[in-house]
């Protein structure tokens, strides 16, 4: 929030990131201003969703993995569906959701996507680019995508925590 984020995540998929419901509620009353709160899920049911929208509460959520399609209209709040790119990726990008999320192969691994495979096509929803930005790599994403938002993890952090310059000097240049 003081570095001028728009969205802050909080990671309730198991991994290194994870944080609590009690975690991410304590966090979030610290959250102010035009900040929205946004939960991350992998493969989430909609019990679990419901549950943290209301505990923390979320502004909105992100949803990984496998979730029935047809649940999305039964949750309060804007969803984000993320789709992971791999090479060769085809059909359409439909989805009830109301952003899209592209991601590399392997989410949170700090590795970019393959930008080139989402050249040609049609994308009907705003959407956001995930997966290894980094102030070095920023301006080149912006330029070829022209996405509704950026989102990144590992790429504003020093050996495993977040780094608050790094995460200054991501949102400078995202807003540029």
């Amino acid at each position: 929030m003081a570095a001028g984020a728009d969205y802050i995540g909080f990671v309730f998929a198991p991994s290194r990131r994870q944080v609590s419901l009690e975690q991410a509620a304590d966090l979030a009353r610290q959250v102010s201003g035009p900040t929205r709160t946004v939960g991350v899920f992998v493969s989430p049911s909609l019990a679990e969703l419901q549950e943290a929208i209301k505990a923390v509460p979320l502004d909105l959520v992100q949803i990984h993995g496998d979730f029935e399609e047809s649940l999305l209209g039964q949750i309060p709040v804007p969803t984000i569906r993320a789709l992971q790119v791999t090479q060769g990726a085809d059909g359409p990008l439909e989805t009830l959701a109301d952003y899209l999320l592209f991601d590399a192969p392997v989410a949170g691994s700090g590795q970019t996507f393959d930008w080139q495979v989402l050249e040609k096509k049609s994308i009907g929803k705003p959407f956001f680019i995930a997966g290894g930005l980094t102030v070095d790599n920023l301006a080149e994403a912006k330029d070829l995508f022209t996405p509704y938002a950026v989102d990144v993890s590992s790429g504003v952090e020093t050996e495993g925590s977040k780094d608050l310059t790094k995460i200054k000097k991501f949102i400078e240049r995202a807003k540029a």
